[in-house]
């Protein structure tokens, strides 16, 4: 049993983020494209949350409780659609850099 009177000693955290994969396990070009798309999806999405946020809502055109619930779902759907069709440019600097962090050109 320990003593009451010493003091605590920090107990190790365990890691809560994944290995990074070993060097010869690197991804194909379609893998990392498809990342940045999707990462660029999450970003607009956020975007969109944040503006649907800031829209003020009309209590005679709007969808009440039920779309409040749902408006961030909604946002993103909008923001993976915009990915999907081109969306800002972000995914292909995401895209150049993941390539580049792997060695590529």
């Amino acid at each position: 049993m320990s003593d009451p009177s010493q003091p605590l000693l920090p107990v190790a955290v365990a890691r809560s983020q994944p290995p990074l994969p070993a060097a010869s396990e690197k991804r194909t070009a379609a893998d990392m494209a498809a990342t940045a798309r999707e990462f660029e999806g999450v970003f607009m999405g956020q975007m969109a949350k944040i503006m649907l946020e800031s829209v003020e809502q009309s209590p005679e055109f709007s969808g009440g409780q039920g779309e409040a619930m749902f408006r961030g779902i909604m946002a993103e759907k909008i923001g993976s659609l915009m990915a999907e069709r081109g969306g800002i440019g972000l995914a292909p600097a995401v895209l150049e850099q993941m390539i580049r962090l792997q060695g590529g050109e």
